[in-house]
């Protein structure tokens, strides 16, 4: 399970708080997604989640880790996809993947998923390519699949779909799918509510840095659709 508790964070350059008192619980299996307008606080939550900013106030914990106190055990059961492409552009795909997978300390299956995904994602022919030669869509791929190569425990996307053709959108959703099977979870923002409510068994609304509904995405949607929902929430 991983556990958010009243977490807050206010940036030095402004005294507002740009979370307040968040609390999140995704266990196993969740697919969880994570919703709000521009600037609620969504990237900057999962951004503390992941250890790339500091908090002031709350915790968060990972399977009994504390991200606090022990960042590196907690960072390594987890991966990250920002909702901009930010990879070594002057390495080629292959050795770009090979550097994560070492990283991860990926040995006996790592030609073998790099073959995979490279091959589902529809990029295999452009690993021997530099990443600066790839487009945003190729940039974006290469990025989720080395998040994947170590099956994290925990997976963190901001924003996944963006870029991505319909085809990779579905192997992505699969791919999530099949993580979760074997008991990972999965927290990721977006702004296309219907994927939300049709993928999603959780879901998080946050409207200026507070969480304004959450729990089963049936039951936040309360008989509605889940862009109704949301309107109704956003306006009151």
């Amino acid at each position: 399970m991983l556990i958010v508790k009243h977490l807050s964070k206010t940036y030095r350059n402004s005294n507002i708080k740009a979370i307040d008192d968040i609390n999140l619980e995704i266990e196993d299996g969740d697919i969880y997604g994570f919703i709000g307008p521009n600037g609620a606080g969504k990237s900057t939550t999962i951004k503390c989640i992941v250890g790339i900013h500091g908090y002031e106030e709350g915790e968060i914990v990972f399977n009994d880790l504390n991200l606090k106190d022990n960042p590196l055990l907690f960072k390594s059961k987890l991966a990250y996809v920002p909702d901009n492409p930010d990879v070594y552009e002057f390495m080629t795909g292959i050795a770009y993947l090979d550097f994560i997978a070492n990283i991860f300390k990926i040995d006996d299956e790592k030609n073998e998923l790099i073959h995979k995904y490279a091959s589902m994602f529809g990029i295999e022919q452009d690993l021997a390519n530099p990443i600066k030669a790839y487009s945003h869509g190729m940039k974006q791929k290469i990025q989720i699949i080395a998040a994947i190569l170590h099956k994290p425990k925990l997976l963190v996307l901001d924003e996944p779909f963006v870029g991505l053709d319909p085809k990779a959108a579905f192997d992505l959703k699969e791919v999530m799918k099949e993580l979760c099977k074997e008991g990972a979870m999965i927290l990721f923002s977006s702004h296309v509510l219907e994927v939300v409510e049709k993928f999603c068994n959780k879901v998080a609304i946050i409207k200026k840095g507070k969480i304004i509904a959450s729990g089963l995405t049936e039951d936040v949607k309360g008989g509605e659709s889940l862009e109704d929902k949301f309107m109704e929430l956003f306006n009151e």
